[in-house]
């Protein structure tokens, strides 16, 4: 937080100095909204559906296998009264490993998840930004942000860069 406050007085403080330097000169500036991109563009929206495609039915999967498990601690909840020490026991401890045995799994799942997320965020991000210097190029800006706490919709070309990119094939 600290350090985008710095960043912020920093880049305030060169602006000021480069406006005073280059009065003649109107500074041409953009802001992209990253997240607007990583949520709105085809990239990600391709992106999210074979996350969907590769990961929902080993949650399904987990979510069935959750629900056997849950069943089974409510029967043995209602036998219990019915069954023997040493039953009750069996029952207890065999659904002690297989929850044990759930809960790896899931752990694993969410890993397996957000790794594989990380790896298809990256290949948008770093095609979004090409698209971005592309921008920053053909359309001789002087600087882009991305997330700035405060910006004008004038110097919003976040549209601009998803638009770009779902031209691309």
């Amino acid at each position: 937080m600290m350090s985008k406050l710095l960043q912020s007085v920093a880049l305030a403080a060169s602006m000021v100095v480069a406006t005073s330097a280059v009065q003649a000169q109107e500074l041409k500036i953009g802001y992209v909204n990253s997240e607007a991109v990583l949520r709105e563009s085809n990239l990600a929206k391709l992106a999210q559906a074979k996350l969907e495609a590769e990961f929902g039915k080993r949650e399904k999967d987990l979510k069935d296998q959750e629900s056997k498990l849950r069943a089974a601690a409510e029967k043995l909840e209602k036998d219990a009264p019915t069954l023997s020490e040493a039953e009750r026991g069996r029952r207890s401890r065999d659904i002690g490993e297989k929850d044990r045995d759930l809960q790896r799994k899931k752990r694993e799942w969410q890993e397996d998840l957000t790794q594989r997320r990380n790896e298809e965020l990256a290949a948008v991000v770093e095609k979004a930004n090409k698209v971005i210097k592309q921008i920053f190029d053909t359309e001789k800006y002087d600087l882009i942000l991305q997330d700035a706490i405060h910006f004008s919709p004038r110097v919003d070309i976040t549209k601009k860069v998803i638009d770009a990119l779902n031209a691309q094939k």
